[in-house]
């Protein structure tokens, strides 16, 4: 049994990780901005410390007497990001460091195999934060994954709102770049495998058994879900208006929606698959697509306790299970309407 800090706990990935963790016999401490907070409905069964990433003595504190430490935390949009990112990270590293912590394990995205300055400023930070962390005398076990597939995943959402709401998808040519989504509990069985790595501090590429171009996972969600979506690829669309555009149709966070649509234009897949030999129990089964989305769909379980961790969970954001009831016109009007103001 291991004592585990479990930082970004209420997130989409740490909300799911923790009671796998504690199913698995370790003992966990999660860490919130707000002990008055609501807690999420595994909350009992852990002990929750008050922790603000960008406060040091809170973070040191939060490590005390801790075995390992995941490190949930993204920054995905303001124009601070890559600082607040930056300081997280250095405030966890130098935690870890002073406190003795024996590993970290971070979940990343994939790195596209490009020129450093053709990297979007999100994959750019993402990297320096593993930098950050790799430089502490733990064992750093990063997980870099695309396409997180799964309810209430942010990319997944983004799929389900966009093919819910376009009764045509307007697909810009770059975005036949390949992209290998990964079922959430996939990811989970990984993290849970990262404790009891034995090599060297590295990043793996976690990827699903499945390629294929965005348009075509695009074409996939329709097909399973019952939807008539026919595609019309539209040359020389810059990713800015992009991201405007699918940013003000969904639900979604606008400003991760623009930092993700900005990775589209490069392949998002592993470079490998040593992540199954090294993380995965022996002879495990990757979810594959058709899989991933079937369950993704699935309607809420009445107790979260029997939940599939791919369904909906009680914390997920208030924009996930396909956003909010107003009607999808709407929405198309106030997406053109911002796209046409957009500076």
């Amino acid at each position: 049994m291991a004592r585990i800090l479990v930082t970004g706990a209420t997130g989409y990935v740490g909300s799911r990780l923790v009671p796998v963790l504690l199913e698995r016999g370790h003992e966990v401490r999660s860490t919130t901005s707000d002990l008055g907070r609501e807690q999420p409905w595994w909350g009992e069964r852990v002990e929750t410390v008050v922790m603000d990433a960008l406060d040091a003595a809170q973070v040191a504190a939060a490590c005390e007497g801790m075995d390992a430490v995941y490190y949930l935390i993204h920054g995905m949009g303001g124009d601070d990001f890559a600082r607040t990112d930056r300081q997280a990270a250095t405030n966890v590293a130098d935690a870890v460091r002073a406190r003795g912590v024996g590993r970290v394990v971070y979940l990343s995205g994939i790195v596209p195999d490009v020129a450093d300055d053709e990297l979007s400023e999100h994959i750019t930070s993402r990297r320096e934060v593993e930098r950050i962390l790799g430089a502490s005398p733990a064992t750093v076990v990063v997980l870099r994954a695309a396409v997180l597939m799964g309810s209430g995943s942010t990319s997944f959402e983004i799929i389900r709102q966009v093919s819910q709401r376009m009764p045509v998808h307007t697909v810009p040519t770059w975005m036949g770049s390949l992209v290998q989504p990964i079922a959430v509990v996939d990811v989970l069985e990984a993290l849970v495998g990262a404790l009891d790595y034995e090599g060297p501090s590295r990043h793996f590429d976690v990827g699903g058994p499945d390629r294929l171009p965005y348009d075509e996972l695009l074409d996939a969600y329709t097909e399973y879900a019952g939807l008539d979506r026919p595609q019309v690829a539209v040359p020389l669309l810059p990713t800015s208006l992009v991201g405007t555009l699918v940013g003000s149709l969904t639900d979604v966070p606008r400003p991760t929606v623009e930092a993700l649509v900005e990775s589209l234009r490069h392949d998002m897949v592993a470079a490998d698959d040593d992540f199954r030999r090294h993380l995965l129990p022996e002879g495990y089964r990757l979810v594959g697509l058709a899989e991933a989305i079937r369950r993704s769909l699935a309607e809420r379980a009445t107790q979260p306790e029997d939940a599939d961790p791919m369904g909906p969970l009680p914390q997920d954001p208030v924009w996930a299970s396909g956003g909010d009831d107003r009607p999808a016109v709407a929405k198309v009007v106030d997406a053109v309407k911002d796209v046409l103001t957009d500076p």
